[in-house]
């Protein structure tokens, strides 16, 4: 099962952290992992000690630096993949940061940095695993291509700390799921993954505290628990599976469901006033009915 022989994946952010452990789970099934970071001296450590890791246990990797949301550097990131391993096979997108900060006290390099390298980092790199794709395709006849995003639950559950962040994840799933429509006939699965995982990026902020290390006992935010479940996506078994998107953590999955409508409001006499919206619409939100959310926390189980 899982059996990834031959295939060429590209993992970004794969030094530390969820990509890591995704690159690993992915070279353990047997593909041939690109492994991305961004091009700075702790990364690029990082990353070679992934690939090294890799090496050790019999499997090929090759490292590759660069900003993941820039158009050259991800563009050279996919001709470094085609030019030592011929294919492309899966896609990971993965890389990112947090810059947390209230909506009216953060600035305007907060909000662009972080919607960059989360939503415009997925943009580039899906253009181009997409493109190529649909080219193979075209020419072939066939093509194996796998894309997996990751977003996060503040995009359904907002985050009064995190707009950029909460914007950006939500734009990673409509974008995604575009994406998985539009190249269901070529066969290509694309599937978006809401990991709870400690890491880098979770490590401070409004995030520490939820995801710390337990002193004792199973680590239920171990990154390493994300990691199956994209190695499953990322299978022939799972080739079915598209425009999904899923909560991970610990030993549970959590398919979330389509969006629908909700109650459905009609006002009898043609246009709505102000006033008949208040007396069809004031009883349906008030407190006992709808609750104000309290932000992006982790759900009781």
């Amino acid at each position: 099962m899982g059996d990834l022989s031959g295939k060429v994946a590209i993992v970004t952010g794969a030094g530390r952290g969820l990509g890591r452990e995704e690159a690993l789970q992915l070279a353990r099934q047997g593909a041939r992992v690109v492994i991305n970071d961004i091009d700075r001296n702790d990364a690029r450590d990082a990353a070679e000690d992934t690939a090294e890791e890799i090496r050790g246990f019999g499997a090929e990797a090759l490292t590759c630096y660069g900003d993941c949301a820039d158009t050259n550097d991800a563009n050279a990131l996919f001709k470094a993949a085609l030019d030592a391993y011929g294919d492309v096979n899966i896609m990971v997108n993965n890389a990112g940061f947090c810059r947390d900060q209230t909506i009216f006290n953060m600035d305007d390099e907060q909000f662009d940095t972080v919607v960059k390298v989360h939503l415009r980092g997925h943009f580039v790199n899906m253009r181009n695993a997409s493109g190529y794709w649909r080219g193979k395709a075209k020419q072939e006849g066939s093509v194996y291509g796998r894309m997996i995003s990751t977003s996060s639950e503040a995009a359904i559950f907002g985050s009064a700390g995190q707009p950029n962040y909460a914007a950006a994840k939500a734009g990673i799933i409509a974008m995604s799921m575009g994406a998985a429509q539009l190249l269901m006939k070529y066969g290509v699965t694309c599937n978006v993954i809401m990991p709870r995982a400690r890491t880098d990026m979770t490590n401070s902020g409004i995030t520490a505290e939820m995801f710390a290390a337990p002193e004792q006992g199973f680590d239920a935010f171990h990154p390493a628990n994300v990691a199956p479940l994209v190695g499953y996506l990322a299978s022939p078994e799972a080739g079915h599976i598209s425009g999904e998107v899923m909560v991970v953590w610990g030993n549970q999955v959590d398919v979330l469901e389509r969006p629908r409508f909700g109650p459905r409001f009609n006002h009898a006499d043609g246009t709505w006033s102000v006033e008949a919206l208040h007396e069809s619409l004031s009883s349906h939100f008030n407190a006992e009915h709808r609750p104000v959310l309290d932000g992006f926390s982790v759900p009781p189980q």
